[in-house]
């Protein structure tokens, strides 16, 4: 029952699609049937219903409002928060106004996000639902700069503020500037702006170079995947727990969060993990 099961997805979930391939999934460590077996794959079922949805032309329908309330939401950022509360408030008959700083719309999703991890017209096909929904996109403009938030609220109703945080979380230690020593997000968003045809190469490049991530976590997964595919010398991630066990270890039994090795796509294809 495909065409109900993406109904009852939708009706918790603005962008299953997008979960479906980013989120972590600390659902399927909680769910019941992980006291004594594999837990469902929730994150794979969500992915598989909005895909399957979508290419059998039911998952993208547009639902504009049938009634307009005559008032109106600005809101302030265009990451995963910010469209979803867009697209729910757009549906309830308001008009919604999204301003995103960057100077194409999708926040991390479009800049952080690796393609190999989640393509862009997987993005663009929602984005483009939305505007058919009555959803506008003003790309470029960054409130407080561009458009300040008195004018914000004399000409709307109310303000959503869904902006995240892009500030990293800086190491002080010895060595940390000097050469060759870089962040994470200003490396990732590089690649993303040469994928998007924004720039034709990145300044930070892992070409030729022995690459070092520190962290073992989803952003250094991605890092590891990019590095790969800039056809690195080689790739180490460090990681500064003890390697965990293939499987749930009796000392984080259910419901709590299971420690246990976890290996993204990217760890398939190369490079060296030391923990």
């Amino acid at each position: 029952k495909w065409e109900e099961a993406s109904d009852r997805l939708h009706a918790t979930n603005n962008f299953p699609e997008f979960t479906g391939r980013l989120c972590p999934a600390p659902c399927e460590a909680a769910c019941v049937l992980g006291i004594g077996d594999d837990p469902v794959s929730i994150k794979l079922v969500e992915q598989e219903i909005a895909d399957h949805a979508i290419t059998a032309g039911f998952g993208l329908t547009p639902r504009p409002a049938e009634l307009s309330t005559g008032r109106s939401v600005a809101v302030i950022g265009s990451g995963p928060a910010g469209l979803a509360a867009a697209q729910q408030l757009a549906r309830a008959g308001h008009a919604v106004t999204v301003y995103e700083r960057d100077s194409k719309i999708g926040g991390l999703m479009r800049f952080g996000i690796p393609e190999f991890k989640m393509a862009t017209d997987v993005l663009e096909r929602r984005l483009a639902q939305m505007a058919a929904e009555g959803v506008t996109f003003v790309a470029g403009i960054s409130v407080g700069i561009d458009l300040t938030v008195e004018k914000l609220q004399s000409d709307y109703d109310a303000v959503v503020i869904a902006t995240g945080s892009t500030i990293p979380r800086e190491l002080t230690v010895d060595g940390r500037h000097l050469d060759g020593v870089h962040l994470a997000m200003p490396y990732l968003i590089q690649q993303n702006e040469v994928q998007e045809g924004m720039r034709e190469a990145v300044e930070i490049s892992a070409e030729g170079k022995k690459v070092i991530i520190i962290g073992g976590g989803d952003t250094g997964a991605d890092c590891y995947g990019t590095a790969l595919r800039q056809n690195a010398a080689s790739v180490t991630q460090l990681d500064i727990h003890v390697m965990p066990p293939p499987t749930r270890d009796l000392s984080t039994p259910w419901p709590t969060y299971p420690l246990m090795l976890r290996i993204s796509a990217a760890h398939e294809e190369g490079g060296e993990r030391v923990f």
